[in-house]
């Protein structure tokens, strides 16, 4: 069992009350998880202020107390420490806990708006094909090796990093790759890691609910880079105007990738159509499974990285040619009609039109694109229009209807996605609240080589209304009504 003093060790206190020599059965943040002998991290967080549970916690066994304000009365007997901010006191704490396991194998970040699942999962794919034991911290998924835990955040919270990253480092892999949110960086869940690199996918308009500027939210992202040790690489995009802002503060090794720009890495498609594209990696071409321009920068990114981790170019490419689409992500079903229904994850204007663009580009003209699109409750509220908008603009029939709408009403946020419709497109516009009967209208009016776009949810397989969820997968529903009307 750990003392307090070993597990604060790297942390920056600013008063301590009672022995650091107590002994930690485990570290809790939340009180009604605390247990005898537990230290008890007291966290302001955006609903929720955790030192109004400091006594609770006590009462449940907690001998050590770490918060950002010492409570008015000290009990005999309990350790406080305070702390500047206990975010980053408990992801320090917490690799403490673990044996700072980020040191013994080597982890990538990957950051941005849009791409980051497709990177990481796609790079724990290359590099198990490649002979080695990986580790995957994504949005849909961990993965210690080849066994699968089930994730509600897109970066976990740093007790939940640590205690997986640790099982890793217990069956020995060596190569882990994590995605890595804005509200992940801002709330500190990556303190304390060691990264041996990081990635830069773009950057558009997504959680500004949260990060409240556009800037703040570009900030943001830079964390990661900024924190970077001088042996890391930092890959970034430079065909984003952000991607050199990533670059501005970095220790780390600075490597680009771009289709347009002149770069360290760069590729060109060749050919694209709806079962792949043909690339063009420095001298070598490649076929890939997946489709777009979006794809493309995935595709360079996936090889820059595993190339700056060691594995050599002419493998990279082969391994790139076997790879499969992400769950969700521009995942396609053909009927026996020839109707391509594609579910995709694009829930911000720009994965938005990027998917609506490629499709656009590799349809002949004679099929029509019909597009089910919603957006979720108690999110970014400024989007709405702005991809009300772009679905009309892009799609010959667009269907308003529900995503997850959480506490807020479906009604209300198919309004806010209309007022982006121009009147000239009003036309093209149906309101269905109700997602499954949105779909079905869909697969009812689509024709023999037309299109259905079904964004927003992509791999998530449930739907989620005032707290409660219902399973809810597009990809399944989308492919049941098809094949119940002979399409």
């Amino acid at each position: 069992m750990k003392s307090l003093k070993d597990i604060l060790y790297g942390v920056g206190l600013s008063a301590v009350s009672g022995s650091t020599s107590q002994s930690v059965n485990k570290i809790c943040f939340d009180s009604r998880e605390v247990g005898v002998e537990d230290v008890f991290v007291a966290i302001k967080g955006v609903l929720v202020d955790g030192h109004k549970f400091i006594d609770k916690a006590i009462d449940a066994g907690a001998r050590s107390i770490v918060c950002e304000t010492l409570p008015e009365k000290l009990i005999n007997g309990i350790s406080y420490v305070e702390v500047d901010n206990a975010y980053k006191a408990l992801s320090i704490m917490a690799s403490n806990y673990y044996g700072s396991p980020s040191k013994n194998l080597k982890l990538v970040g990957v950051t941005g708006t849009n791409g980051k699942t497709t990177i990481t999962t796609l790079l724990y794919q290359l590099f198990k094909k490649a002979g080695f034991k990986v580790g995957l911290l994504s949005t849909i998924k961990i993965l210690v090796d080849e066994k699968e835990f089930p994730t509600t955040h897109t970066t976990p919270d740093s007790l939940t990093i640590n205690k997986y990253l640790h099982l890793m480092n217990e069956v020995g892999v060596e190569f882990c790759f994590m995605e890595v949110s804005s509200h992940g960086l801002h709330q500190k869940r990556t303190e304390g890691l060691v990264f041996e690199g990081a990635i830069f996918t773009n950057l558009s308009h997504d959680h500004l609910d949260y990060h409240a500027t556009f800037a703040a939210y570009r900030d943001t992202k830079k964390i990661l880079f900024d924190g970077l040790p001088k042996r890391a690489f930092a890959l970034t995009n430079v065909d984003d105007k952000n991607g050199l802002v990533m670059m501005q503060n970095t220790k780390a090794r600075k490597v680009t990738y771009a289709l347009k720009s002149y770069a360290d890495y760069r590729a060109q498609i060749l050919e694209n159509q709806f079962d792949g594209q043909l690339l063009k990696i420095g001298d070598n071409e490649l076929w890939s499974k997946l489709i777009g321009d979006f794809n493309a920068y995935n595709m360079l990114a996936i090889y820059a990285a595993a190339d700056l981790l060691g594995l050599e170019k002419l493998e990279i490419l082969r391994l790139l040619s076997e790879l499969e689409n992400v769950a969700g992500r521009f995942q396609h079903y053909r009927s026996q009609e020839g109707i391509t229904a594609i579910v995709d994850y694009a829930h911000t204007p720009d994965a938005l039109k990027n998917v609506l663009e490629t499709i656009n580009k590799l349809r002949t003209g004679n099929e029509n694109v019909f597009t089910v699109v919603g957006c979720g409750g108690d999110r970014d509220k400024s989007k709405r229009p702005v991809m009300g908008h772009i679905a009309s603009t892009l799609s010959n029939t667009v269907i308003f209807t529900s995503d997850n709408p959480r506490t807020e009403s479906p009604s209300k946020i198919i309004e806010e996605m209309e007022a982006g419709v121009e009147p000239q497109n009003f036309k093209k516009v149906l309101s269905i609240e109700n997602r499954k009967q949105a779909i079905k209208t869909a697969c009812q009016l689509a024709r023999a080589k037309d299109i259905i776009l079904i964004a927003g949810k992509g791999h998530e397989t449930y739907q989620e209304t005032n707290g409660v969820r219902i399973d809810f997968d597009d990809f399944k529903i989308v492919g049941e009504f098809l094949t119940e009307m002979g399409k």
